[in-house]
């Protein structure tokens, strides 16, 4: 993905207000971001953590930023696991979250959502590259895709969830 400024990130904002867009906190690492590892730049708010965000690019290139709630706690089991639906990668039941998001326009103002269970830390893009390991207790799953198939596979399921949104 090629480097975002902070001013491209605020205005790609499409089911939030202009104002909620400025108040938003960009990464505590956002200087040091590995954009050339990033498919999509996502993270949780670290001034609101029940509030994440994401930001990828269109076909066309042009930016486009979608807020998410994150859900409070919840107890979850260290024996079962989960599967990311944009990488699908395997994690302990913890390390997937199920976000939502309100849809863009006058059907999210209605209060409409839609929902997606993703990693947590919505660091899809160095699970894929095995940058970044998943907590999973029975070991990874090994797959027979490159790493190009993998890429094409979860920006098909990213663009699928924010088609939704934008819908």
């Amino acid at each position: 993905m090629d480097p975002l400024t902070e001013k491209q990130i605020r205005s790609s904002f499409v089911n939030c207000t202009k104002g909620e867009a400025a108040r938003l906190r960009l990464p505590l690492d956002f200087a040091e971001l590995p954009w050339e590892d990033l498919d999509f730049l996502g993270w949780v708010d670290p001034g609101a953590p029940l509030r994440a965000h994401l930001v990828r690019r269109d076909a066309d290139g042009t930016p486009l930023g979608i807020t998410l709630r994150v859900p409070g706690t919840s107890r979850t089991s260290a024996l079962k696991s989960s599967v990311c639906q944009i990488c699908l990668t395997g994690h302990a039941a913890s390390g997937v979250s199920l976000l939502v998001a309100p849809l863009a326009g006058t059907r999210g103002r209605e209060g409409n959502t839609v929902g997606i269970y993703v990693c947590a830390d919505l660091a899809c893009s160095l699970y894929m590259r095995g940058k970044r390991q998943p907590r999973l207790r029975a070991g990874r799953h090994e797959e027979t895709l490159t790493l190009t198939e993998k890429i094409d596979r979860a920006r098909t399921n990213l663009d699928a969830f924010t088609n939704r949104i934008t819908a």
